[in-house]
């Protein structure tokens, strides 16, 4: 081949390594591919890549010798044993003397004939190591890695160019100079790139989190649910992932695919960053600034007042009228009303605190309590005004409709929030995840009322972690966390009723998921006993 036909291969070959530079998106194989397209365009037996550091010294990065079977850092898994060399000496004075120092102080290209030749380097460490493997280093060719902004971020040094015709090693030749420096400039901007994609990436996540925070510690009762679902929901996608045979043998998620789903995850409540504290912190049905249970009780405190007061007139007039028998019978009468009011403070008390469900004959009882009449300074009122009888008898939670309209408007603010993004390809079902997590399969869910075919898999497994959490969080202002038992016969009565994806639920029992967080994140008191017989909805 001529030498100009080997010149054509070789910038051939510069070319597609440049493209691979531009679509390489691991910075360990965007290193890798810097060194070894180097080493093959130059035919270099060794070489090794350095990144330029914040502290001012170079680390290797890279470090590959073929003929000594030498591979370490990049994608090797082998650490690179060597600490990292400064640029200035502990005077403040540059460190000339070692060749890729100098490259980086001097911003130049050093072309090496023969090491053991060559004047004003410091080959010492070089030397050192031929003699300990038998190796003989030999031309050397140093290529600092400049950015657009003309700062130097790396160098590339190559070892010992090996002639085609004999195998012998000789100097890097002008061309071969050329051309590495030609891949350097290019490796450069792809390295400059992908750091700077990596960078804006971690700031997202950042900035992601600390919303997810914020949100989280902004009430002390939802603290940690922003963070916990993004790890059920990965769990879920992961475990479908797996799957070879049945509804989810199709289910695919690359890198790309897991990125957005976790993003989506953490990003599920953003909306409630708008939520009122005083409706999310509502941890008793009656309060507001303060727990309005207090004034019940002042006022519990009047009706035994006014009972004793009677009892006592009731008492003297019988005394006055000489009638000592009826004393008994007035003190046991107000023993008795005393109990009635302690009961029914103590059932108001209970109402107030809130649970899953209050039965209509209770909410009936409030009503009745409320309307018994109550003189303060000589004025009648009731015992409870319109707006507490409207709040005891809520029938789950502490929230009244209102309130809860309130809390579900969350999920309005987050689509609308997060459609507002301008989020690139990859990024851009974000949105449409984070905002179904409240859907239900049969259509029934808000706020777009989308049933099960209009919604992805990944909202819809969303939306099971989401309620998992919600059902086993022992932070929450009017329950304690549910034992894993009660949970997941929620769930399965849930999945019975068209609320979650039945395969989902499936795919989250079989793979014994629940366990798996447990472990991790519940009261060692909620893991209780599973019989997957009596789980509605399962197999």
């Amino acid at each position: 081949m001529s030498q100009s036909d080997q010149l054509l291969e070789k910038l051939e070959k510069l070319t597609e390594i440049g493209i691979a530079l531009s679509s390489e998106r691991d910075t360990h194989k965007l290193l890798e591919l810097i060194l070894l397209g180097a080493k093959e365009i130059t035919r270099a037996d060794g070489g090794t890549l350095y990144s330029v550091q914040e502290d001012n010294t170079i680390k290797m990065e890279i470090i590959r010798t073929d003929s000594l079977n030498y591979a370490m850092g990049g994608t090797t898994g082998n650490e690179i044993p060597f600490p990292p060399i400064p640029l200035f000496n502990e005077e403040g004075q540059p460190n000339l003397h070692m060749v890729v120092t100098n490259a980086v102080l001097l911003d130049s290209t050093i072309n090496i004939p023969d090491a053991y030749h060559a004047e004003g380097f410091d080959f010492s460490g070089t030397k050192d190591f031929d003699e300990h493997t038998g190796y003989r280093s030999q031309s050397f060719l140093t290529v600092p890695l400049k950015n657009h902004e003309n700062d130097i971020i790396g160098v590339l040094q190559l070892l010992n160019a090996i002639d085609s015709a004999n195998d012998e090693v000789i100097p890097f030749s002008t061309a071969a100079q050329r051309l590495t420096e030609s891949l350097a400039s290019q490796a450069a901007i792809a390295l400059t790139n992908r750091r700077l994609i990596d960078d804006l990436k971690a700031l997202l996540e950042s900035l992601i989190q600390l919303i997810a925070t914020a949100i989280d510690e902004k009430s002390p009762y939802t603290g940690g649910h922003c963070e916990r679902v993004p790890v059920l929901t990965m769990m879920l996608a992961e475990a479908a992932n797996r799957q070879k045979s049945g509804p989810f043998k199709n289910f695919e998620l690359n890198a790309d695919g897991r990125y957005e789903l976790n993003i989506a995850a953490w990003l599920h409540d953003c909306g409630k960053i708008t939520t009122p504290e005083a409706v999310v912190d509502k941890a008793t049905k009656l309060q507001t600034i303060f727990d309005r249970i207090e004034l019940i009780e002042a006022r519990f405190e009047i009706l035994k007042r006014d009972a004793q007061i009677a009892a006592l007139e009731e008492r003297l007039k019988n005394v006055e009228a000489g009638d000592k028998s009826s004393n008994s019978l007035i003190e046991s009468r107000l023993t008795q009303k005393l109990k009635q009011f302690e009961d029914d403070l103590e059932f108001l008390r209970h109402t107030n605190i809130g649970g899953e469900f209050m039965s209509e004959d209770d909410q009936d009882l409030v009503l009745s309590f409320g309307n018994q009449p109550l003189q303060i300074d000589g004025k009648m009122h009731t015992l409870l005004t319109e707006d507490e009888i409207y709040n005891l008898a809520i029938a789950k939670g502490t929230l009244t409709p209102e309130e809860r309209e309130i809390i579900n408007n969350h999920i309005v603010v987050t689509i609308g929030m997060l459609e507002t993004l301008p989020f690139p390809k990859h990024l851009k079902n974000i949105p449409e995840f984070a905002g179904g997590h409240h859907e239900k399969m049969d259509g029934t869910g808000y706020p777009k009322g989308l049933k099960g075919e209009q919604m992805s898999v990944q909202a819809r497994m969303m939306a099971i972690a989401d309620i998992f959490e919600a059902l086993t969080a022992k932070d929450r202002p009017y329950k304690e966390g549910k034992k894993l038992s009660e949970t997941l016969k929620i769930l399965g009565l849930m999945c019975i009723n068209q609320h979650i994806d039945p395969d989902l639920f499936r795919l989250f029992m079989d793979e014994q998921l629940y366990l798996k967080y447990a472990k991790e994140y519940l009261d060692p008191a909620q893991i209780d006993e599973i019989n997957t017989a009596d789980i509605p909805g399962y197999r």
